[in-house]
């Protein structure tokens, strides 16, 4: 019997999105550490929060993409065991479902592997391609948007209460959004299936607590976007952008045809974010809607940001039903 057996392999893909010539594919090569989602009890879920932020990641390690036509293309994974493809292929969207998803798999190029899981060595993946029905798409914020989280408290400690020591089915979406998110993703005609994006400033870490929360709470599947770690305590440079601008930025164009509707929050800096973007695409930005948060000073501040902009339809709600009315006065549905 060996003392110390060394957790089994994984790899997780973050969905993500791209066109009907273009797969574009994030993920990540790590130990296996069984995070249990389900768990109870505050040790057990600080245990989890533990796990999920010291990771014990493959370097260097050689991923094979299998599309389901046969091809396959090769990437190799980053000191962080991170690895990211965008490559030119044909006729991925013989391959896409009724929602614009095309699924596939990647594996550990190495034949010899057997630490994966049950010696299992294909891990599934999937890229959304909009479908040509969709007359626009949403891209939304997820902290204080959709789910209470508390960025605004005094030193964020709601943020870590939240996360460290409540378990994902315990988290309470904000009221009425899932439906608001439904029918925008339906549409106008009820059958658009318009895309939906989820752009955070959270760590890729939390991916699978994200997914599995919006699962959960019956938001339309889309592609969460986050960031690595490692930017949490980089040194920005000046004028350098948010991760989550960068995100939106390549959304818009990706899709060049495509307009968007962005949805945010007034506690940090979303409405900055989504005003120099507005003015960046005065064509693209069908409306930005931003949730009110119980903090004063932060209110008037995000109100500020857009006092002279007349561009861009504004609206900041205090719940979905706003929200909602606005949308169908608008068209969108």
């Amino acid at each position: 019997m060996k003392l110390f057996k060394k957790d089994p392999l994984q790899i997780i893909t973050f969905d993500s999105y791209g066109t009907n010539t273009h797969l574009y594919l994030r993920g990540r090569a790590l130990e296996d550490e069984s995070i249990n989602l389900d768990s109870k009890g505050w040790f057990h879920l600080f245990l989890n929060s533990w796990k999920r932020m010291e990771t014990d990641e493959i370097k260097h390690a050689n991923i094979n993409v299998l599309l389901p036509n046969g091809e396959i293309f090769k990437t190799t994974t980053d000191n962080h065991g991170y690895f990211k493809i965008a490559v030119e292929v044909k006729n991925l969207k013989t391959y896409i479902d009724d929602e614009g998803w095309v699924n596939y798999h990647v594996s550990y190029a190495d034949s010899k592997v057997k630490r994966t899981i049950q010696n299992e060595n294909k891990f599934p993946a999937k890229t959304l391609i909009p479908s040509k029905k969709a007359c626009f798409g949403v891209i939304s914020d997820i902290d204080d948007t959709i789910l209470h989280t508390g960025v605004v408290s005094t030193l964020k400690w709601k943020v870590l209460i939240n996360t460290a020591f409540k378990a994902v089915k315990k988290r309470l979406p904000l009221k009425g959004a899932s439906e608001l998110y439904n029918l925008l993703h339906n549409g106008k005609d009820g059958d658009n299936a318009n895309p939906i994006f989820y752009v955070s400033h959270s760590p890729w870490n939390l991916y699978r607590y994200l997914n599995l929360f919006l699962e959960q709470n019956d938001f339309p599947e889309g592609p969460i976007l986050l960031r690595s770690m490692q930017s949490f305590f980089k040194r920005k440079n000046t004028g350098d952008k948010p991760q989550k601008q960068i995100e939106i930025l390549n959304i818009l164009k990706t899709y060049p045809n495509l307009p968007m509707i962005l949805i945010g929050d007034s506690g940090e800096h979303d409405a900055d974010i989504y005003k120099e973007i507005a003015e960046l695409f005065p064509d693209r930005i069908a409306a930005i809607y931003l949730r009110s948060v119980n903090h004063k000073k932060r209110m008037i501040r995000a109100k500020g940001v857009f006092s002279d902009y007349k561009t861009t339809p504004i609206l900041f709600v205090e719940d979905s039903i706003q929200a909602v009315a606005h949308a169908k006065k608008m068209g969108f549905i």
